[in-house]
């Protein structure tokens, strides 16, 4: 019987190995993709001028030998002036791609200094990468030229400046004791007057470069050829071919920085030997880089360089090494060529060689040396601090030149340094100079006159002539007449240069005369030569009239003879006198006619005063007549509308008392105002210059009450004046066209205001009358501020003040006032005749005037229209 095994029963297992396999190839492939995307580089685009040399595909990026790129694309960039280059850099070059990274092509290029991109003949043209700092960036402008110094270079970049390149190149050489310690990298323009070479010096070198090294130049060959031989200097065959630099080194200086700038010079002469010293003048004309410094005919230094300031030229100039202990802190240099003159020719070879620079060795030999020196445009005057120093003046030029002699007895003794006009243009102005041995000869009243090149007498007797020589005709000469007095000429005097003996004597004899300045409103009517007049006799004459600006007045210079002498020393006044003067009166006429000369040229006069605070040299008045000035007036100005009817002779009244007089009147540029010029009687002066006083047109005024003002209808308007009360003095015054309110109204009268609706027949004047008798006016009128009322100033006299308190009624009395009714009938009221024809206000009182009631200064009071019955019948006892 077969036998039935039963089955197994197998547990099944929750995870299988062969699930690993795809897990371990997902994982393998994310890390390859992520490793494949992060080493597929980084791509970047550089923009260069040209794709010359550039290869698709071939062309690499390479730094320090270690290709890290490939070109991958070239295009033209949108505006044509270039092309993109994308490159794909290597993924390691991501932390170097900034802002400041810099790319050039290197390709080979050979000159006389060397052969540069040797690597790139073989292995093809090649982009150079130079690290930089900054922001990460994806494009890059590409370098021209290589970069001086480049990542991985140790050692010191320098500056030198010079005037021009030379024979240096980029590659040039530089020397230390003839070894090459480096080379120059780059060079630029600094402006237009420099060249800056920018030059690297080796790591092992960069020790020899001190802060006070000196450079020069070792270009090519050097020939010196003189009198003594020939002498050939040259540093290396690669100098002779390439240019370059040679310098010094001091073990006991500090070394020098990167950036250091230091002067590169001609020669190793200039740069080693010798002091340098800077020189200053106004102008650069005829010296240039080499002009020889000379003392006592032996060159000791050359000029190096000039250049321009702010304030003229600053030269370079190096003394020899053997001739530097003659420079010390006072020595003089001064430029010096070719003398020609009449004489000859001095120094003639300069003609072609040019100017030099002469030195003069100062005593100071232990004091530091200034900055710098002024080089002097002649040389310097030894005896200059012992020489005369004059200043002569004269009218017009005597045909004197700088270089004239001035002469004693055709002796000369001197000559003239410059020729000049005044500051104010009135003159000519002389600066002489003369020798020590002849400054005695100069007294208080010597003076000079000019020489004449050829002089020419003729008269009856005959003809004399006289010549002088070459030197007078071609820049005139000047002789010195001494004069008699034994008083030295003082400092800072001025003296005259005449045009011959006679006119420098007639000047001395005008000297002998008296001066005085006069001031005037206007010219006066007088010029030069106008005489003076003391009681119709001839005592001096005019100088001069002259206009000042500032005070807007005249200036009339008089000379007085000096034998009236005691005559101006008294107490004096000037007027000016009319050709013809008329005075008519009631007594009759006189006329008084100045004398012929006076007539035609004007005239002044001296009048005497018994008295006078005028000191006898100060400046005087010139008044407009002789009763101004006896008088003695004091001058005002006064400000008018206009309008005003004033006009010139018109009088200044005070209570009718004559206190001055207009002298004169004009319109102003604004055609609105006046200005009078007047005079105030020297006994009124003083109470109406006060700076407070009322100065008012009075003119004719005709009413029923009468008129007025009526002289001025014969003799025209006039000037009212009010006396001020202020300390303080003015000269020019606000006119008005009426007078104030108040203005003749006594101090302690009872002013008020009196108020109506309108002014009727109100003027000024206008009485005021109590119980028929006048006790007070009006003194003036206005509207209210409002507009809606009148105002009529009014006083009371101060006799019947009393009779007036705050009870008292005001009403207008003026014209015949008629009242008809039926029943009542007619009733006519009428004051006097004054009030009929010129108006009035009667005023009545009702109690009185004690303490309590008075009536206040301008109190303001409403005038009635109408009088009730019961204020005529007040009649209280005052």
């Amino acid at each position: 019987m077969t036998q039935i095994e039963s089955p197994k029963v197998v547990k099944k297992k929750l995870f299988s190995p062969i699930w690993l396999l795809p897990i371990v190839a997902l994982a393998l492939g994310a890390w390859l993709g992520i490793k494949s995307i992060k080493e597929s580089g980084i791509e970047i685009q550089i923009h260069f001028p040209s794709a010359t040399g550039i290869d698709v595909g071939k062309t690499l990026v390479k730094y320090q030998g270690l290709t890290v790129g490939k070109v991958k694309d070239i295009g033209i960039d949108e505006d044509l002036k270039g092309v993109n280059v994308k490159v794909m850099m290597d993924y390691r070059a991501k932390p170097f791609l900034n802002k400041e990274t810099l790319f050039w092509l290197v390709t080979p290029k050979a000159s006389i200094t060397g052969v540069e991109g040797l690597d790139a003949l073989f292995s093809g043209n090649y982009i150079a990468i130079q690290p930089g700092k900054g922001n990460a960036a994806t494009f890059f402008e590409a370098e021209r030229q290589p970069p001086p110094m480049q990542v991985g270079s140790e050692g010191v970049m320098i500056e030198l400046t010079a005037d021009k390149l030379g024979s240096l190149d980029v590659g040039s050489p530089v020397f230390f004791r003839q070894i090459p310690v480096g080379s120059v990298v780059s060079y630029r323009l600094d402006g237009n007057a420099r060249v800056i070479i920018s030059a690297f010096i080796q790591e092992q070198y960069a020790r020899l470069v001190k802060k006070n090294s000196h450079f020069w130049n070792v270009s090519g060959v050097k020939v010196d050829a003189s009198l003594a031989g020939i002498k050939v200097n040259t540093e290396s065959l690669a100098s002779i071919l390439a240019g370059g630099v040679s310098f010094s080194s001091d073990d006991k200086a500090p070394a020098a920085q990167n950036g250091d700038s230091f002067a590169l010079y001609d020669s190793e002469t200039s740069a080693l030997g010798g002091i340098e010293v800077s020189l200053t003048m106004n102008d650069g004309n005829a010296i240039d880089k080499g002009t020889r410094i000379v003392y006592r005919g032996i060159t000791i230094g050359t000029l190096q360089s000039k250049q321009l300031t702010a304030t003229g030229v600053t030269a370079v100039a190096k003394f020899e090494p053997e001739y530097a202990n003659l420079l010390t802190s006072d020595g003089l240099f001064w430029l010096e060529g070719a003398d020609i003159s009449l004489s000859g020719i001095k120094n003639p070879e300069r003609l072609l060689t040019g100017s030099v620079i002469n030195f003069l060795p100062g005593t100071n030999a232990n004091t530091a040396l200034p900055s710098s020196f002024a080089l002097q445009e002649s040389a310097p005057d030894l005896l200059k601090a012992k020489k005369r120093q004059l200043t002569i003046t004269s009218t017009e030029n005597m045909g004197l030149t700088a270089g004239a002699e001035v002469r004693y007895k055709q002796l000369p003794i001197g000559q003239v340094l410059a020729v000049r006009l005044t500051k104010d243009l009135s003159a000519v102005e002389y600066q002489l100079e003369l020798q020590p041995e002849f400054t005695s000869l100069v007294r208080s009243d010597s003076y000079f006159i000019p020489e004449s090149a050829l002089s020419i007498d003729a008269s009856l007797d005959g003809v004399s002539v006289k010549t002088r020589d070459m030197a007078t005709l071609t820049k005139g000469a000047v002789s010195l007449i001494p004069g008699t007095s034994d008083t030295p000429l003082a400092a800072n005097t001025h003296l005259s240069l005449f045009s011959s003996i006679d006119e420098a004597k007639q000047f001395f004899a005008r000297q002998q005369r008296l001066y005085f300045t006069l001031t005037s409103v206007d010219g006066a009517d007088v010029s030069q030569g106008s005489p003076i007049y003391y009681k119709k006799m001839q005592i001096g004459s005019v100088e001069s009239v002259n206009w000042q600006s500032k005070t807007e007045d005249f200036a009339i210079k008089i000379a007085i003879d000096k034998q009236f002498q005691p005559l101006v020393q008294k107490p004096k006044v000037f007027w000016r006198n009319s050709a013809v003067d008329v005075s008519a009166s009631l007594a009759g006429i006189d006329v008084a006619v100045a004398p012929l000369q006076g007539a035609l040229k004007g005239s002044i006069s001296l009048g005497l005063l018994d008295s006078s605070t005028t000191e006898p040299n100060a400046a005087l008045k010139l008044y407009e007549s002789k009763q101004l000035a006896l008088a003695q007036a004091q001058a005002i100005k006064l400000t008018l509308p206009a309008s005003a009817k004033l006009a010139a002779k018109a009088a200044i009244r005070y209570q009718g008392h004559q206190v001055g007089e207009v002298t004169q009147v004009k319109l102003n540029a604004d055609l609105t105002t006046l200005t009078a010029t007047a005079y105030l009687y020297g006994d009124y002066a003083e109470h109406f210059s006060r700076s407070d006083t009322e100065y008012h047109m009075v003119d004719a005024q005709i009413s029923l009450a009468g008129i007025k003002a009526p002289e001025t209808l014969i003799t025209g308007p006039y000037i009212g004046v009010l006396p001020g009360k202020s300390n303080q003095k003015a000269t020019h015054f606000q006119a008005k066209l009426v007078e104030s309110s108040y203005a003749n109204v006594a101090e302690d009268a009872l002013k008020f205001t009196l108020e109506d609706s309108n002014l009727g027949s109100m003027k000024v004047g206008t009485p005021i009358f109590f119980r028929g008798i006048k006790v007070g006016q009006i003194d003036g009128y206005s509207l209210s501020s409002q507009g809606n009322s009148v105002l009529m100033q009014a006083h009371i006299e101060p006799q019947y003040s009393h009779l007036v308190n705050q009870s008292s009624q005001f009403w207008d009395a003026s014209g015949i006032k008629v009242d008809v009714g039926i029943f009542s009938g007619a009733q006519i009221e009428a004051g006097s005749l004054e009030t009929l024809l010129a108006g009035g206000i009667n005023v009545a009182t009702k109690e009185t005037t004690q303490a309590g009631n008075r009536l206040s200064q301008g109190a303001v009071i409403k005038l009635q229209h109408k009088a009730q019955s019961e204020w005529q019948e007040w009649a209280p006892a005052q």
